[in-house]
């Protein structure tokens, strides 16, 4: 038997666009356009029957094909064009469906990338009902079909269109290849699409595939615009020479891959958001609204939703935990925070040793006994927290639960469920799927809680659960994650394991938990329906299958890669680096628009899951949509409200005797108070990124003449606002800002 046979027997079987590619590499039938180098590398532009192709093999190791531009019917016309400064090559090409433009651009700081990018002014109004996919891995002399490989991981949802893969046979390497959704804004608005899994397929024709209006006997009638310039495609290709790896290779060259196609994004503006303003007006409301608090044996607790849900265990603790650092920051009491800690022990079941999900009292139209797996940890991260900061209730309960929490971890075995009975271990619901896979990243939760036991206790039992924990989920890949904030405190339990064993492996099984992270995350920023009214930029959705991002997985990462950054060190790798600080950098803009007050009141669900929308409140809503569904389906949060405590202690920093407050969208990694009117402080964050610096005014004192200057000397310019001044800093090195008051300028 032929060795395509017995390839083809493992194959599901051959696209007629795979055949087709095939035949034309056989036959040697393309026409050659020119050429592009690559290091190691080199691109071949061709033109096929139907369609152009830059074929791209690397010197006896094949290689893979993309289809650069589709074109029904053969084109009439190909010409170069005059090519801009960073283009490599630009092409022309006329056909029946009209005039594509085919921009080639190679850019090759770290890892070469190859971007291509494809935009179409049809000829008449153009029905799209079928676009192909683009990219093809090349086996033996050029046959798709003998190409062996596997992808690593593809387009989940709406999240950014990435498929990450390699190629074994021939030994072509790596490649990330990313679909810039950004860039196809006016082609989804103009054909009612949207790119949901479009980049993804079967093994060999993978690559993007555009949306189209779905067919029946009457399809939509939605075409692109004739005369009109649309782009179609904007795919960046990066490439790695290795291939095959170990899961921790492979999850550190997914983050340096993807870190090299985001730096060649145009990537969308931030603004100034004053989380202090908005903590102050959430205080407030959480103490005045009747909607937000309910009473049970003499205490007072939140309630999950305005007005709606029991009380329970993880939502006091993260509400909590968010107005202690608020208290912390504002160097002041809150009287709430206190009533609300009054009551945790009557969630802690003396028998079992445990935090119970809800009150003894729960209703009846709740099971007392279910838990989900990552409840019964999550509350005991912030007891754990608060036990370290010297809280001796919190240092009581979270030692008298370490017992049963271990217990539970030795039944399941380190692999939770989603869903068991409290009182007996009894398994209610399983698995996600059926896949089979529970609550993959409670374990890094866990690691965490057992790394705190271990600081407070010194106890090596708990150091060796927490090692054994992450030791648990490996070669789970891309399959590790489950719910965002639980993916990104295992990453931070990872980091602290390394401090504290100094054993390279937890490092590099960080990037196991920031690779699951990232893979679901929106690297594009969508103009679909409602979702032009905010922000989805760098959002990841809340469970790995969730439609939508949520503001409570949204800011409880950021607190999780806080402490990852400065638990890190010189050895973190640059571009894992730079991905957390850029995200939480946009977590800082994008999550103001979960407040029902930031947006349009016409986008706002009008069927709501739990409780009801109060815009009037300054609560969030727990879902945004990529795709412009209406805004808080689920509903309006109340222990989501501890957003804004939590960007307002990380992101905004007092100043000792003066009448203005500083603002940075990233951490500060070291600062000092080097005079009476100047400060310095260095950020982490990527190189050639940015990071967003405000002086605000506090008070009706007039703001300073102030001066921005990096470590280099260069003084950044200031952009000037009635209360504040802005600029735009370096995201990595020393600043340092000195100040006049207006009278001594003069």
């Amino acid at each position: 038997m032929s060795k395509i046979a017995i390839l083809a027997r493992s194959l599901p079987g051959a696209s007629p666009q795979v055949l087709a590619l095939r035949a034309e590499l056989t036959e040697g039938t393309m026409r050659s356009l020119g050429s592009i180098a690559l290091r190691g590398r080199d691109v071949e532009i061709c033109e096929g029957r139907e369609a152009l192709w830059a074929i791209v093999r690397r010197a006896g190791k094949s290689g893979l094909a993309l289809r650069a531009a589709h074109v029904p019917g053969g084109a009439t016309r190909v010409k170069k064009r005059a090519a801009g400064p960073e283009d490599a090559l630009s092409l022309e090409v006329e056909s029946a469906i009209g005039i594509q433009t085919i921009i080639f651009q190679t850019h090759a700081p770290d890892l070469d990338v190859l971007r291509v990018t494809v935009s179409l002014t049809p000829h008449v109004p153009l029905l799209v009902p079928f676009l192909p996919r683009d990219l093809y891995p090349l086996g033996e002399n050029d046959d798709p079909l003998l190409a062996e490989g596997r992808v690593e991981a593809a387009q989940r949802g709406l999240n950014t269109g990435v498929s990450y893969f390699h190629i074994d046979q021939p030994a072509f390497g790596s490649v990330l290849y990313f679909q810039n959704f950004t860039a196809l804004s006016d082609y989804f608005l103009a054909t009612k699409t949207k790119p949901d899994g479009a980049v993804g397929g079967e093994w060999p024709e993978i690559g993007y595939l555009p949306p189209t209006p779905p067919q029946s006997g009457t399809p939509p009638t939605d075409p692109l615009p004739a005369g009109k310039d649309v782009t179609i495609s904007d795919a960046l290709l990066v490439f790695h020479d290795d291939a095959a790896c170990d899961e921790q290779d492979s999850a550190l060259r997914f983050m340096q891959m993807l870190g090299a196609a985001y730096r060649q994004l145009d990537l969308p503006a931030t603004e100034y958001r004053d989380w202090v303003v908005r903590a102050e007006r959430t205080l407030r409301h959480l103490d005045t609204a009747p909607e937000a608090t309910i009473r049970h044996y003499g205490h007072r607790y939140a309630h999950p939703y305005t007005d709606a849900e029991y009380p329970d265990i993880m939502v006091q603790m993260s509400l909590i935990t968010a107005l202690r650092d608020f208290a912390v920051w504002t160097k002041a009491p809150i009287p709430l925070e206190t009533e609300f800690a009054a009551g945790l022990a009557k969630f802690h079941d003396r028998k079992l040793k445990t935090m119970r999900r809800y009150l003894p009292n729960v209703g009846k139209d709740k099971d007392k006994d279910a838990v989900d797996s990552w409840y019964l940890y999550h509350p005991l991260l912030n007891l754990g927290r608060m036990a370290i900061d010297g809280d001796r209730r919190a240092n009581r309960l979270f030692t008298a639960s370490l017992d049963y929490a271990i217990k539970a971890a030795h039944h399941f075995k380190y692999a939770w469920p989603i869903q068991f009975k409290v009182d007996d271990f009894r398994v209610i619901v399983e698995a996600r799927n059926d896949d089979g896979l529970g609550q993959t990243d409670v374990g890094g939760l866990y690691a965490y809680v057992m790394l705190q036991a271990y600081e407070l206790t010194e106890d090596d039992r708990y150091l060796g659960e927490a090692r054994a924990a992450i030791d648990a989920v490996k070669n789970m890949r891309f399959d590790l994650n489950y719910q965002a904030n639980l993916t990104a405190w295992g990453a931070s339990a990872c980091m602290r394991l390394w401090r504290i064993t100094n054993e390279e492996y937890y490092l590099r099984q960080s990037y196991v938990y920031l690779a699951s992270f990232f893979h679901n995350s929106a690297i594009w920023e969508s103009q679909i329906e409602a979702a032009k009214h905010y922000s989805n930029f760098l959002g990841v959705t809340c469970l790995h299958d969730a439609p939508y991002m949520a503001v409570y997985e949204c800011f409880d990462s950021f607190a999780a890669f806080e402490r990852y950054l400065k638990d890190s060190g010189p050895d973190l790798d640059p571009t894992a680096r730079m991905l957390i600080s850029e995200y939480c950098k946009y977590a800082l803009y994008r999550a103001w628009f979960y407040y029902p007050d930031a947006l349009p009141a016409d986008i706002l669900a009008k069927e709501v899951r739990n409780g009801h929308i109060d815009a009037k409140l300054s609560f969030p809503l727990e879902d945004l949509y990529h795709d412009g569904q209406p805004a808080g389906q689920v509903g309006q949060e109340i222990y989501g409200a501890g957003a804004a405590f939590v960007f307002a202690s990380r992101a905004f920093h007092r100043i000792s005797g003066e009448t203005f407050e500083m603002f940075c969208d990233h951490f500060l990694m070291a600062n000092e108070r080097n005079g009476e009117h100047s400060l310095s402080f260095r950020l982490d964050g990527g190189d050639a990124c940015l990071a967003r610096l405000s002086l605000v005014r506090r008070g009706r004192a007039p703001l300073p003449v102030f001066t921005v200057e990096t470590a280099g000397g260069d003084r950044i310019r200031p952009k000037l606002h009635d209360d504040r001044v802005d600029y735009a800093i370096p995201a990595n090195g020393r600043v340092t800002v000195s100040w006049k008051k207006r009278k001594e300028a003069r």
